[in-house]
């Protein structure tokens, strides 16, 4: 018989965890409101608060769940990492055709102005992109899939469960992108969800989210 899954943190660890999560969406949302108003506004300054942040949401994490389960043990060997690189092409592959179809239901056509602002147009703004996506993939795969993911499934007794409502919970932390845009993402969440839950660790998770986002941007600069 498998083995129930077991919390990985108090519980009112992950009520400050969730309330740390709505307090930088609604930081994110006025910001960016207010950057957006601006003509010509720097982006800089929002990669660099993002990141902060984003690091800042997974040290909170990592203070009371281990993080060996969070972000997964160390590769052991060179195949472990080939295994992990092909597996997250594989789902980047797959998954983008999936929110490609998903988009047309939603009749979601290209990215929205809530998006398009944060756009790097500079060679520095560019780099500074490229972080951010690092940060992004490995704090937000970590928080969301690495212990949100478990946690609920602990709490909820079903690992579906987790996956549902930790890809809600990420989709819910994009909603100043649009609420079609947020349940788009909350359907990416999912997928991701359910590649962390068969691999039993985030790290090809943390990959091809570092590589979808890294090309949003660089390639969706180009064409807006």
């Amino acid at each position: 018989m498998a083995s129930k899954p077991r919390r990985i943190a108090p519980t009112w660890h992950t009520v400050l965890v969730l309330l740390a999560i709505a307090g930088v969406t609604l930081w994110g949302k006025i910001y960016s409101d207010h950057l957006r108003a601006i003509a010509n506004s720097p982006r800089l300054p929002l990669y660099i608060q993002t990141a902060v942040f984003e690091w800042a949401l997974l040290g909170l994490v990592l203070w009371r769940a281990p993080i060996a389960i969070v972000l997964g043990p160390r590769w052991q060997s060179t195949r472990r990492i080939v295994v992990d690189v092909l597996t997250a092409a594989a789902f980047w592959i797959v998954s983008g055709i999936l929110l490609v179809l998903l988009s047309r239901l939603l009749h979601i056509t290209g990215l929205g102005p809530n998006v398009r602002f944060m756009l790097p147009r500079t060679f520095i703004e560019m780099a500074a992109w490229i972080g951010l996506c690092v940060t992004a993939g490995i704090c937000e795969e970590g928080v969301f899939r690495g212990y949100l993911q478990p946690q609920f499934a602990a709490l909820t007794r079903s690992a579906p469960a987790g996956i549902l409502i930790s890809a809600v919970i990420f989709g819910a932390g994009h909603a100043y992108q649009g609420l079609r845009s947020a349940v788009l993402i909350a359907c990416y969440g999912v997928m991701f969800g359910v590649l962390a839950y068969w691999r039993q660790n985030v790290r090809p998770g943390i990959l091809a989210h570092i590589f979808q986002d890294c090309i949003s941007g660089l390639v969706g600069v180009r064409l807006h």
